[in-house]
């Protein structure tokens, strides 16, 4: 009997995984990206937990190690450049048993990719448009190519998912905005420079930070308290510098070179902070994996290591049993765990950028425990570690 096929929407994170292990488990999977390579730039994340092991059972260890950053302090300054609060990163290490690392979210991606490149077909430029089931198996209709036939459909393709929308409806349904927009983009040559120090400026209701990465390289994270952005303007990279210039020009420490900076790059990510909190994330032959089915936020750190937990568990489970059966147990797996992550997320959202002066000061107190063990333990250790346990599946055509 042939390999069942399984088309996957998103060249990310979870996609390339999801490819990793329905290819292990004898699957013949088929990966559809809209843009026309693998992106670069964008921001950073932390990496731990789940999705830590899953790359350690993929033996890319290593190579996310070298590709990372340890950063060792996350400081808070004022508009002087002075520092006013912060904490060192070994708590996190501590609680994570040493296995944390913070990686380009595009590097990650990469190694990612690298894994699955030379035995599954990637089909760059294109985006699923339509999705007819069939007894038997879906009928895709693309933007650009012609019509195939798959016997799954997964949606690896992130917040604005477009498998998410042709199967269950507009986004407008699942997303919860936690009210607030984040933009980011990379220079080189960019002085002064802290390395492995997180530095970050606050105002209310809005933060700019940097960080230093490899090759000299600079990245620039900016957090702002928004409820809504008009929709011409959330695609449109000058409406958004206007909007960034607008929001932060007032701004002390190093804002106006920042801005000046921005200027300049034609490489800006610019989007709202939000989840996604749907009913099922799956209907007949389409499911959906990461943030697709249940985006935390960027502000949960921990995007890409969900992204890849359930690519992982879904694989093993459609190993398992017909799809009917893989993708109900796929979801009662993870459900529980995942709500809880989208409960921390959005109890962590408003610290990142308080919305008044007080919020201000009463965040960097609680940040100062962070230089307390006992204390951070107890302030993010909830957040930090994962008490669900990754089942074991057998992989017969694994590598």
């Amino acid at each position: 009997m042939p390999a069942q096929t399984v088309l996957i929407s998103g060249a990310g994170i979870g996609g390339p995984t999801l490819a990793y292990w329905l290819k292990a488990a004898g699957f013949e999977p088929t990966i559809i990206e809209y843009a026309p390579t693998l992106r670069s730039g964008g921001y950073v994340v932390d990496f731990w937990g789940l999705g830590y092991d899953i790359a350690e059972r993929m033996d890319l260890l290593d190579e996310i190690n070298r590709a990372g950053y340890h950063i060792r302090e996350m400081r808070i300054v004022n508009g002087e450049g002075e520092r006013i609060s912060g904490f060192g990163t070994n708590v996190f290490r501590e609680l994570t048993g040493g296995r944390y690392v913070t990686i380009g979210r595009s590097d990650l991606s990469r190694l990612l990719f690298e894994k699955i490149k030379n035995d599954t077909e990637i089909v760059f430029g294109d985006e699923v448009i339509g999705l007819q089931e069939q007894p038997d198996s879906v009928q895709v209709k693309f933007k650009h190519r012609d019509q195939r036939r798959f016997d799954l459909v997964i949606g690896a393709d992130g917040l604005h998912s477009a498998v998410r929308r042709v199967v269950f409806g507009s986004q407008d349904q699942f997303e919860k905005r936690l009210g607030y927009i984040v933009a980011a983009f990379e220079v080189s040559g960019y002085r002064p420079r802290d390395e492995e120090v997180y530095v970050t400026y606050c105002q209310p209701g809005r933060m700019l930070g940097r960080v230093s990465l490899s090759g000299d390289r600079t990245l620039f994270l900016f957090v702002f308290a928004k409820d809504d952005v008009a929709r011409s303007d959330m695609f449109d990279p000058t409406a958004q510098k206007a909007l960034l210039r607008e929001v932060f020009d007032d701004g002390k420490w190093e804002t106006s070179r920042i801005l000046a900076e921005m200027e300049r790059t034609q490489d800006l990510y610019f989007d709202r902070v939000g989840q996604i909190e749907m009913p099922s994330w799956s209907r007949g032959r389409v499911a959906l994996v990461g943030d697709a089915a249940f985006c935390v936020s960027l502000m949960a750190g921990q995007g890409s290591a969900l992204a890849m937990m359930s690519a992982y568990v879904l694989a093993g489970e459609l190993a398992k049993a017909q799809h009917e059966i893989a993708f109900a147990s796929y979801e009662k797996l993870l459900r529980g765990f995942v709500e809880k992550k989208q409960q921390g997320a959005e109890r962590f959202a408003s610290a990142f950028a308080p919305k008044t002066q007080l919020g201000l000061l009463f965040r960097n107190q609680v940040i100062r425990t962070a230089a307390i063990p006992a204390l951070a333990r107890l302030t993010f250790g909830r957040d930090i570690v994962d008490t669900l346990e990754l089942p074991d599946y057998q992989w017969p055509h694994l590598t």
